[in-house]
């Protein structure tokens, strides 16, 4: 249960982030951010791998960068379910995701416990 709530965090961070670089996007309260964070998440956690499971043969064939259209549109799915998460277009969320990324990446390596980066 700490790891879900460390895992929801670094998203609302990476979306507090995301909102301050991207200016096609935005959020109307902080309570959005953490609604948004978490249905981020949810969408990542069960539906992302169904996706990258059916496009598998694409993604192949474009060496995997069809993943970040994935990415982008789980973002603009995020934005149209949650009320007050602001996505202006493809190619804002195609950004979006992309920092939105990076950024959870980041703040992966650097704040959560649960997991061992040691090189091996």
């Amino acid at each position: 249960m700490k790891s879900f709530f460390i895992r929801w965090l670094i998203y609302g961070l990476s979306l507090v982030v995301v909102v301050n670089i991207i200016s096609g996007i935005r959020m109307d309260s902080w309570q959005t951010m953490a609604i948004a964070a978490l249905v981020l998440g949810l969408l990542n956690a069960f539906l992302r791998p169904i996706l990258i499971l059916f496009t598998l043969p694409i993604s192949v064939l474009t060496l995997g960068i069809f993943t970040l259209f994935i990415n982008a549109s789980l973002f603009s799915l995020a934005s149209w379910l949650v009320k007050g998460f602001y996505v202006a277009g493809f190619w804002n969320a195609f950004f979006g995701a992309l920092a939105f990324s990076i950024t959870s990446g980041l703040l992966s390596v650097l704040f959560n416990p649960d997991r061992d980066y040691r090189m091996r």
